[in-house]
Formats: structure tokens, sequence, C-alpha cells
């Protein structure tokens, strides 16, 4: 069964396990201890802490290993805002960060903190000028991620960087999904990443934090991973993400090629294969195992359902999933299309021919899932209407939107049809409906039973 989601967590690298076993056996003893059993975990630690810090870039004494990327990432926020309390209280961060990020960000506001977020474009990508401006007085700590969990948009870290250094304000780089890929720009003064985002086990992340940032740990703390991830280490599993990390970088560059060859193959052919789709994310700086699409007038949760019973395990960010009744924060930055959202991740090895079946699978499923949605060409008949009113309230992506284009038909060229609707992805889909179908978009306004009323010009 084909998985397509390593954006969320990466299959086990074979040298993760090898190590992974080996150092149970090894690595069981406490690492603070002076006798022999404890020497030999230390060894084992600090050889992986060395391994750890050459592929991120830095001293093995400014790494530490945390329970998660989620705790790295918070632990480095915290820390560095509380250094820097000083300076002033406000973080900076940009409108598409993962939300372990955005997380910290609601923390840091609740105490009292400012936070400002940068918008980026379509392509999911901030402009370093915009960045740079954010930068105001007292700004405390600047957080941009070095590529995207859902569209895969390489982030300009090496530019925001060079204005974070212009500005004095440390920049904590969320590396998660890029650094089993290589190394992050130079100019970070923290950096947090995940192991199981490039192969290694879940429960090990890493936080790095460049000598000289202003730097205090929040919260109880001990004598280990020098008083910024307290509690045992988990030895075992350290070890075995340092060696995968290794070993993923070892092989980056010949599998990260093959890996662009299909994806950039999934990008092209889905839009020749199913239509009314749009691929989203930037298609040249990007990951090269990441792709994303959404296709209109489809039931995302049941699209990811009918993937899985074809034999795909694949990820979305849309909004019509039993998980949650609003789109994606990234889809909403970024302004583009949510409903029946895909985002295929491959991880090392994916087969060509896997790929090509998926192809092949996809155009039967999404027609399947439309044709029960009840979705239907805009209609033919003669367009007599000056205005149409479309009352969707209640109903949840794509229902609204099908509706829009049932009845964009039976109005005039110059006519206007209006969407009432009070679920939140329709004011992200019916713009981008408009735009992927050729008509206006008016705009939105307040509207009865809690709605919005959504105006759409027929121009075609």
């Amino acid at each position: 069964m084909p998985y397509f989601d390593a954006a969320s967590a990466a299959p086990l690298h074979p040298v993760a396990r090898q190590a992974l076993l080996a150092s149970l056996d090894e690595g069981w003893a406490d690492p603070a201890r002076l006798y022999r059993e404890g020497r030999r975990a230390r060894l084992l630690l600090d050889a992986a802490r060395e391994a750890a810090a050459e592929a991120v870039g830095c001293r093995p004494d400014e790494l530490v290993f945390t329970p998660s990327g989620t705790r790295a990432v918070h632990s480095g926020v915290s820390g560095a805002l509380a250094g820097r309390r000083r300076v002033g209280r406000r973080l900076v961060v940009s409108a598409v960060e993962h939300s372990s990020v955005l997380h910290a960000g609601e923390a840091h506001a609740a105490a009292g903190g400012e936070v400002t977020e940068v918008p980026v474009g379509r392509t999911g990508a901030v402009d370093p000028a915009a960045f740079a401006a954010a930068l105001g007085e007292g700004t405390a700590l600047a957080c941009l991620q070095s590529a995207n969990h859902e569209v895969g948009t390489e982030q300009p870290v090496a530019e925001v960087a060079e204005a974070c250094r212009a500005a004095g304000v440390p920049l904590l780089v969320d590396a998660a999904q890029s650094l089993g890929w290589g190394p992050v720009p130079e100019g970070w003064s923290l950096l947090s990443a995940s192991a199981h985002k490039w192969g290694g086990p879940a429960g090990v992340g890493l936080l790095a934090v460049r000598k000289g940032v202003r730097f205090a740990p929040q919260g109880p703390s001990d004598e280990r991973e020098s008083g910024r991830a307290p509690g045992f280490e988990n030895l075992p599993a350290i070890v075995a993400a340092a060696a995968s990390l290794r070993a993923v970088r070892a092989e980056a560059e010949a599998e990260g090629a093959r890996l662009r060859a299909l994806v950039d193959r999934i990008r092209a052919r889905v839009p020749e294969l199913v239509p009314d789709v749009e691929v989203v994310g930037d298609p040249v700086r990007c990951l090269p195992h990441l792709v994303t699409f959404s296709c209109l007038y489809v039931d995302g949760e049941t699209l990811l359902a009918e993937l899985d019973r074809e034999g795909f395990s694949v990820s979305s960010g849309s909004s019509c999933t039993s998980s949650t009744l609003t789109p994606s924060h990234v889809l909403r930055a970024m302004g583009v299309l949510s409903e029946g959202n895909v985002r295929v991740s491959l991880p090392a090895g994916t087969e060509e021919a896997d790929v090509d079946r998926f192809l092949a699978v996809l155009p039967g499923v999404v027609a399947s899932v439309r044709e029960r949605l009840g979705a239907v060409p805009a209609a033919a008949e003669p367009a007599l209407a000056q205005e149409l009113v479309v009352d969707a309230v209640g109903k949840r992506c794509p229902i609204p939107v099908i509706e829009l284009a049932k009845v964009i038909g039976a109005v005039r060229v110059g006519g206007t049809v209006v969407v009432l609707a009070d679920d939140e992805a329709a004011r992200l889909d019916i713009p981008a409906w408009c735009e992927m179908r050729g008509q206006e978009y008016v705009g939105e306004s307040p509207a009865p039973r809690g709605a919005r009323a959504y105006t759409v010009r027929r121009t075609t």
C-alpha cells in the first residue's frame, strides 16, 4: 500500500532501526553517571550530538535533544523571548508557520506580549522586504520555517536572516520539513527540528541555540541537556535519530532528484487528468518530495477515504474533513482553493509505478465523489435573471460552491449571484472558484443568521 504522507511522519529508516536496536543493548544506563555503563551511554550521547550538530551546522554544545519537535519550538520561542525581555515583547512570525509556532505565539500574546504575523503570497512564501519591515522597535524574536509543511514552498531564509541580523533580532528557523534534505542557509540564531520527519523515531526533537544568543529557559529545569530539556534522555531514540539524519543526508541529493521528477509528473499531470484543479505552492522553490492540489466540487474527507480504499495514504488541509470545520491556516493565508485538498509527500524509495497508479486512479475517484455530491456544470439554458440568491446557510464545503456553479449560467452576463453561507471555507473557495472559472468576485458582506453574503458577477 503506497504511503504518500511522509510530511506527517516518514517511515523509519533502516539505519534508524539498526541504531535503535543496537543502542537498546548499549545505551540503557544513565549517561550522567561515572561508572562503566554510564560512561558507555555518555559516549553514545556525545557521538549522537556531534553527528546531529554536523548536519545542522552548529557546535555540539549549541544543540540539545528534546522530547519532540513541538517541545523544541516551544522551548526555543519561550527561552529567546525571556532572554530578550528587556528589548521588547514583540514576536514576529510568518502567517504559514507550523501550528507549534502559532500556539507559542498565542501563549505569548495571552501573557501580554505582542505577535505580528507577516502575510504570504499565493505561493506561500513571505516577501523578505515585508518581513524586514515588521522587525520594528521592541522585536525580541522572529520565526520563519525553512519550508512549508502543507504546500512544500521553501522560504527565503537567507534574505530574512540578513534582515534580522541588520535589525539585531534573533531568527528561529523551524527546519522540521527540510533538515533531512540539506542544511539551512546561514544566518539563523535558533533552529528546531523533529526526527520523525526524516525517518528517525518519534519522540526526538532538537533545538540549536547559537552562542551569544540571549536565552533563558522557562519552567523547571535540571542538569540535563544544558537545562533546556529536563528529564532522562531517551538515548536509544536519540542515537537512532542522529544516525538516520546522517544517512538520509548522504542519500539526499540522488533521492531528492529522483523524487522531484515524480512530484513534477504529479504536478503536471493532475490538472490534465482532472478538470477544475488548482495546484498550490511554488513549483520551483519547493521541497523535492511534496506537492499539494485542490479539487473543486469535492468533499475532502470523502476524497481521502476513497483514495485510502484504493490503497493510497495521503493528507489534506481541507476544511471538508471530520477533524476541522475551517480551512488550514496555511491555505487561508495563501488565499487558495481549500476544498478537495490533497497533499502528496513521497517517502524515500517511492516507486515510479506507484505514482503512475495514483495518477490512473485519481480521475475516477474525483469524478465519483463529484457525482455523489451532485456537482454539475452551469446551466446551458438561456440566461434571463439579473440577480439570483443561493441560500447555502448550514451547508458545508463544497456545497456552497457547487450551488454557485449550478446557477451561474442562469444569470445574464453582467448579472450577479449572491451566495449566503456560514461555512468559513466559502471565504476562500468562492473567490478561488471565480478565478478558476473566469468570473468576477465582487466581495462579501454580513448576512442574516450569522452568515456572509458572497457576491459573484458573471463575466463569461
